[in-house]
């Protein structure tokens, strides 16, 4: 999911590649933001922290 993210996928084209519903795709990326600890913070997007966490591993 982390790659689709990274390719600049929203959320309703996540689910349709991964054959999803779009609230299950949401639920997936909040469970994701929260085992990376990023908090839904002011003037940071957590898609794209995700993103570069994922880059950097």
């Amino acid at each position: 999911m982390l790659k689709a993210l990274a390719e600049g996928l929203t959320n309703a084209a996540i689910a349709r590649r991964l054959h999803l519903s779009v609230s299950s795709v949401e639920k997936s990326l909040q469970s994701v933001f929260d085992k990376l600890e990023l908090e839904q913070t002011t003037g940071y997007s957590r898609r794209v922290l995700a993103v570069l966490r994922h880059l950097e591993s």
